[in-house]
């Protein structure tokens, strides 16, 4: 076998290392496991999706003619052109040359986290989180704090815990601000403590940020890891904010070339491009972006007044810190009927589907509820309906 030198190896070696080493996503295996029997999915982690048809006629000229003439070969590795300019404009300063394009958000993540952590090094990560956020980190070999984020503080972001969580072997630092599954989103001051701290101990600020810009307050709106500059990341997709989870276009933008340079090598060995179709969607999506956010916020608002009404009226038995940003939350059941148990009771009697904090390893009986789809209003009457018929007077 021929033999390489330098990142490259090391880079080859720990994907494969964390190819053996890495679970099962528990998320993945619940859909697996009950979504066919769902006719709701109250759990949704995404915006409704667009038709093809609705998204193709908002598309600017230009967009339109290359979609018209589209031939179905290989894509240049790192995205289409125009389609990173696109995305390069979405931050403030960047290039074009900043911007590596992925297979979806998973990708950009398992990449990033095998080019920068090896056997020794230490990762902190924000928690509850989408497990390979942390689940990749520990299948390369490093150690792993978990900075837990407490619902007594609103889900707010610890900093004096994430000083103590610092060692001399912190390579990564992994934030998710606007937060899955908790909707929460730090203060400005917060962030840019997290910025400042991860720059003075010289790890990546490793940054998912797949929800930003469905800050429900726009005036929240957080600068982007990376226009803090040096080591951070960007992590994005149009999965979710831009309800376009099938096109499995996803993004991560940073200022470190090298760092860039070495993601590129291992997407070699994994995806190589992404699909040509799928990058002029995204791209006519982006260069439409106001009309398709307007879109998701829209349905947001909608659903989250229901939401505001329904835990209103159940005050004792669900609790609920009330999200900030983003189309999912992480309530509390407060009654003897365990979490993982109202999820498998509610798909059998009323078919919708909600996910379990066991999923993310969180203790305290939460549940993930998803408000970014059209069916929304019929899936809450259908929990509500259970609710009345198993919870009352149930609380713990």
């Amino acid at each position: 076998m021929p033999t390489v030198s330098g990142d490259g190896q090391r880079c080859t070696q720990m994907t494969a290392l964390s190819l053996r080493r890495v679970r099962g996503l528990q998320l993945e295996r619940l859909f697996v496991e009950h979504g066919a029997r769902a006719e709701h999915l109250l759990c949704t982690s995404d915006i409704e999706p667009y038709r093809l048809e609705e998204l193709l006629a908002q598309a600017d000229e230009e967009t339109l003619e290359l979609w018209h003439g589209l031939t179905l070969g290989y894509t240049d590795p790192g995205g289409h052109p125009l389609l990173r300019a696109e995305i390069a404009g979405l931050y403030s300063g960047l290039e074009p040359a900043d911007v590596l394009t992925f297979a979806g958000a998973d990708e950009a993540i398992f990449l990033t986290l095998n080019a920068t952590l090896q056997p020794g090094d230490h990762a902190v990560v924000t928690w509850p989180a989408y497990q390979s956020l942390h689940e990749v980190a520990e299948a390369a070999g490093a150690e792993v704090t978990l900075l837990r984020l407490d619902p007594r503080e609103e889900w707010e972001l610890d900093i004096a815990a994430l000083r103590r969580a610092i060692r001399p072997t912190t390579r990564v630092i992994v934030v998710n601000f606007p937060h899955n599954p908790t909707g929460a989103l730090p203060s400005r001051e917060t962030f840019d403590e997290v910025a400042a701290i991860a720059a003075e101990v010289g790890a990546v600020l490793f940054s998912d940020e797949v929800y930003r810009f469905l800050e429900h307050d726009p005036a929240d709106l957080l600068p982007a890891a990376v226009e803090y500059g040096g080591r951070a990341v960007s992590v994005g997709v149009m999965s979710k904010s831009f309800g376009l989870a099938g096109l499995r276009i996803g993004w991560l933008a940073t200022r470190d070339r090298e760092l860039l340079s070495r993601i590129g090598t291992l997407k070699e060995y994994i995806s190589s491009c992404n699909s040509a179709p799928s990058e002029l969607l995204a791209l006519a999506a982006l260069r439409s972006r106001g009309r398709v956010l307007e879109r998701s916020r829209s349905l947001l608002t909608r659903n989250l007044a229901l939401l505001d009404r329904f835990f209103a009226d159940w005050e004792g038995v669900f609790e609920w810190v009330r999200p900030r940003a983003g189309c999912v939350a992480f309530p509390r059941l407060h009654a003897p009927l365990g979490a993982e148990e109202l999820a498998v009771r509610l798909v059998e009697e009323e078919g919708v589907l909600l996910v379990p904090g066991s999923v993310y390893d969180f203790p305290g009986n939460h549940f993930r509820i998803g408000f970014g789809r059209a069916d929304f209003p019929e899936a809450l009457d259908r929990l509500e309906r259970f609710a009345a018929r198993a919870l009352i007077g149930a609380r713990a």
